[in-house]
């Protein structure tokens, strides 16, 4: 595939054969994510996401540009978990295969909200809705990692991880609004437990890579959805003038999703560079203290 920090579209490996979801495919990151693999033979690759009319019509983008992209779209709110069990068994009734899940979909520094459980909405929508989604098809995963090796999950960070509270996760407060911290902090919450999460996840199953990433400052409209009065001019300056082209912001993610040098229970930061986090993202007391309280909060639900 050539050096890692040169790695470009045409890099990605013929596909044909592999299944993939995209969570959140239908614009920004996920969108650009999927038009890149559909160049390389997938059998099908799946738009997960909330809006039916985004994703129909993201399809139809991207399928006017790559006629012979098989892209189909699978209903999905991270931030229920209903709506998650659905998308899981509705794919198992379509596929027999999952080589690839890509936890693309989350929400930034948005107003204060629950999820339907009842999670501070950003930590329930950007690290409890994929663990579930991941849990319940990783039966699948692990099945289809025997006829490829390279099966696997790529979850979402970012690199924010590294502004996040000192008191990381605060644990009564995970199922409140948390009104008394600043959007931006339940963001990097969120952030942080996407790495803790995937590396619990890389120790407990072996038999399939699981990977997270941080693409970097990428234009995407994500910070559409952010709120405060000097938040969002200021996340539009930065990004008009710093972010990366999502063209080439993409690629991150789709090396992990990839290449066969992405190792499972790393953390990478554009491209593929890896030992980038925080020191609080390789604290193994924080990991374990996250994962404690997940896998109660799951447990019965997969």
């Amino acid at each position: 595939m050539g050096k890692t920090r040169n790695f470009k579209s045409e890099d990605i490996p013929d596909l044909t054969g592999q299944v993939i979801i995209v969570t959140g495919g239908n614009t920004g990151l996920g969108y650009e994510t999927i038009r890149q693999l559909a160049e390389h033979n997938p059998s099908r690759i799946y738009l997960a996401a909330r809006s039916q009319e985004k994703s129909e019509a993201a399809i139809k983008s991207l399928t006017e540009s790559n006629p012979s992209a098989r892209i189909s779209y699978l209903p999905l709110d991270l931030s229920s978990f209903a709506s998650i069990k659905a998308a899981a068994e509705k794919f198992k009734q379509l596929e027999t295969r999952l080589d690839i899940l890509l936890n693309n979909a989350g929400i930034m520094m948005t107003p204060e909200g629950l999820s339907k459980e009842g999670y501070e909405i950003q930590f329930g929508t950007n690290a409890v809705g994929p663990t579930l989604l991941t849990l319940l098809l990783l039966p699948l995963i692990q099945s289809t990692a025997k006829i490829n090796p390279q099966a696997r999950v790529v979850n979402l960070s970012s690199a924010s991880e590294g502004v996040a509270p000192k008191d990381i996760y605060p644990i009564k407060e995970l199922k409140t609004t948390m009104s008394d911290r600043h959007t931006s902090q339940r963001y990097t919450i969120s952030k942080i437990a996407s790495i803790h999460i995937s590396s619990t996840l890389a120790e407990k199953y072996k038999d399939v890579k699981i990977i997270c990433v941080h693409p970097g400052m990428v234009a995407t409209s994500l910070h559409h959805d952010s709120t405060g009065f000097f938040l969002r001019p200021f996340l539009y300056v930065a990004i008009a003038l710093f972010a990366t082209p999502v063209e080439k912001g993409a690629l991150s993610q789709i090396w992990a999703a990839v290449s066969p040098d992405a190792k499972s229970g790393e953390y990478y930061s554009p491209v593929g560079i890896p030992g980038k986090g925080s020191k609080q993202s390789k604290d193994r007391k924080l990991q374990d203290q996250l994962w404690n309280y997940i896998e109660q909060e799951l447990e019965g639900h997969y």
